[in-house]
C-alpha cells in the first residue's frame, strides 16, 4: 500500500528563502577547509595573503550575516520530489520564486536579475530563479540553492568534440580553458565538466557536477583519474588566489558522465568561483 504524503507549497517557499540566505551568508565548512589546507601548501607570499582575507571575509559574512560576495547571483534551484509527495496550497514553482523572492528581500541580497536581456531592466526581486526538476522515489522533497555569480558563470563553455578526441584531448580542453580563464572567475576555483548526453545536458551535467561534495572523487575510476590530471595540471599553471600567482588555483575538478551519440562527444565546463555557494535542505 503507498501511503501518498500531503506537502504544502508555503513549507517549500519557506525553505528556499532560508537557504537563499544561508548559501550567501555562510561558506560550506569543506570550502574553508580545503582553503586553510591550500595556504598551509601556498608558497606565495601574495598568495597566502590573499587566502587568509578570504579565510576572513567568510568568518565576517557568517557573523554578521552578510554576503560572502557582492554579487549574489542568478538563483538555481535544484529540487528532487518523491513520486509519492502530494503538493497542495498552490503551485510548486510559483512557491519556489516566491521563496528566492523573500530570500533576497529578507537578506537584502543584490538583486541582479535583467527582464531582457537587451533591455536590461532589474526585476527588482531576483526573479526568475533558474529551476531544475527530477521526480525521484519516496516521498521526501531535496532542494539545492546554488546561488551562481556573474564572474564564474561567464567562464563557461560547451563544445561538441570529435570523439576522436578522447580522454587526452578532453583533459587538454578543459585545463587550457581554465587557463584562458585566468583571475575572472576568483580562483580558487572548483571546475564542474559534464561529458556526453547532448548539447543541452553536457551544461546541466557541469553544473550538477559542482553540487558533489567538495573533492569527492568520480566512482569511476578512469573519471576519477581525469579529475586528479585535471586539477594538477590546473593548479602547475601559476595563476593563484585571485589571479595573483601561487600554487592554489583550484579547489576540486568534478566531472559528471552521461551516455551520447556515437557521432557526438559533448562537453561542458562551468566553473565556480572560491565561495562555492549552494546549501541543501530535506523536507
Amino acid at each position: 500500500m503507498i501511503i501518498i504524503r500531503e506537502v504544502d507549497v508555503k513549507e517549500i517557499t519557506e525553505v528556499v528563502a532560508r537557504l537563499c540566505k544561508e548559501a550567501n551568508f555562510n561558506l560550506n565548512l569543506e570550502v574553508e577547509e580545503a582553503l586553510r589546507l591550500g595556504l598551509a601548501l601556498e608558497a606565495s607570499p601574495l598568495g597566502r595573503e590573499v587566502l587568509e582575507q578570504l579565510i576572513e571575509n567568510a568568518k565576517i559574512a557568517y557573523t554578521e550575516r552578510l554576503p560572502i560576495c557582492q554579487d549574489t547571483g542568478v538563483a538555481v534551484v535544484f529540487v528532487e520530489v518523491g513520486q509519492d509527495v502530494h503538493l497542495v496550497g498552490g503551485d510548486f514553482s510559483e512557491a519556489i520564486q516566491e521563496g528566492v523572492r523573500r530570500g533576497y528581500k529578507e537578506g537584502y541580497l543584490r538583486k541582479s536579475i535583467v527582464k531582457c536581456p537587451f533591455r536590461r531592466q532589474n526585476t527588482g526581486d531576483n526573479t526568475p530563479a533558474i529551476i531544475h526538476i527530477d521526480i525521484v522515489s519516496g516521498d521526501r522533497i531535496k532542494i539545492i540553492v546554488a546561488p551562481k555569480g556573474g564572474g564564474s558563470e561567464n567562464m563557461s563553455m560547451v563544445k561538441m568534440v570529435a570523439p576522436s578526441a578522447g580522454v587526452e584531448g578532453v583533459k587538454r580542453l578543459i585545463v587550457e580553458f581554465v587557463k584562458e580563464a585566468g583571475a575572472n572567475p576568483c580562483p580558487p576555483i572548483v571546475v564542474g565538466v559534464g561529458i556526453g548526453g547532448n548539447l543541452e545536458y553536457a551544461p546541466l551535467l557541469a553544473k550538477k557536477a559542482l553540487l558533489r561534495p567538495l573533492g569527492q572523487p568520480n566512482s569511476d575510476p578512469m573519471i576519477e583519474q581525469m579529475e586528479k590530471d585535471i586539477l594538477k595540471e590546473i593548479n602547475k599553471s601559476g595563476i593563484g588566489p585571485q589571479g595573483f600567482g601561487g600554487r592554489l588555483t583550484a579547489m576540486a575538478v568534478h566531472i559528471e558522465v552521461f551516455p551520447c551519440h556515437i557521432a557526438s562527444l559533448p562537453v561542458a565546463i562551468n566553473i565556480n568561483c572560491h565561495a562555492h555557494r549552494h546549501k541543501e535542505a530535506i523536507i
